[in-house]
């Protein structure tokens, strides 16, 4: 049974004068323990990255980079065909960008997790995580991966001797093999049918797929995405849940 878990969630997710999802960021930050800072390519921009950085430190909460596909119109949910090494390019650059404005409020990051499509497509193509985690190990071998337990990318990780933190999706779906089930668009949930999924992942290791089945989980995180409709409901109830049940929320 686990004692202790991180609650992440996808942070400063809106563009310009564009507020994606509720645009319930300074509502979310208390509850979770990790943030994931979106750095201009899926969603974000200087200011709005500036301002998430302030708002995760006044809480206390870890400051991750969010790296997506260059897609601003689709919020990096569409797979966009390039090559690997123009993909880790890209996420390298994200990085930096959130790094600086993160060193100019003097905070220093916690960890590194790709966003939507690009967090899939990792996840699956062995050639694009085993370049990206080689260039992680040059720039950032610190930085804890967020992944997917047993995906392209969490072995390719191991392989370099880098650190990781799998993750379990509160607002997902999980197929009978244990990946969650991608979708562009995620419908209204439950708050309490989410937290309970939460709590029996968290004491049983356990999820049910799709079709039914127990499905084995490992983890030490839990995200919700802040752009799923009524997220601020679900981050309280699944945080609800975690303080009744007496497991402590806290980043890695």
């Amino acid at each position: 049974m686990t004692t202790t878990i991180d609650l992440n969630a996808d942070m400063g997710e809106s563009f310009g004068a564009w507020s994606i999802g509720d645009g319930v960021d300074v509502d979310i930050m208390p509850l979770i323990s990790s943030a994931n800072i979106a750095a201009g390519f899926h969603a974000g921009d200087p200011t709005i990255m500036q301002d998430t950085l302030r708002l995760a430190s006044r809480y206390g909460v870890g400051i991750g980079v969010h790296p997506g596909f260059g897609d601003l119109v689709g919020f990096g949910r569409r797979a966009i065909a390039a090559p690997a090494d123009e993909l880790v390019n890209d996420a390298i650059y994200q990085l930096g960008a959130l790094r600086e404005l993160a060193h100019l409020e003097g905070l220093s990051m916690h960890h590194f997790k790709l966003h939507g499509a690009l967090f899939m497509h990792a996840a699956k193509d062995a050639d694009f995580a085993q370049r990206l985690c080689a260039a992680l190990a040059k720039v950032a071998p610190e930085l804890p991966i967020y992944c997917l337990a047993g995906s392209a990318l969490d072995k390719a990780a191991e392989t370099l001797g880098l650190p990781t933190v799998h993750e379990f999706y509160a607002d997902r779906d999980y197929n009978d093999e244990g990946s969650i089930v991608f979708v562009r668009k995620v419908q209204r949930l439950d708050p309490q049918q989410v937290a309970e999924k939460v709590l029996r992942a968290c004491q049983q290791g356990t999820v049910e797929s799709v079709n039914g089945k127990s499905v084995a989980v490992s983890f030490q995180s839990v995200c919700i995405h802040s752009d799923t409709p009524g997220a601020l409901a679900l981050v309280k109830a699944v945080r609800h849940a975690l303080d009744n049940a007496g497991i402590k929320v806290a980043a890695p």
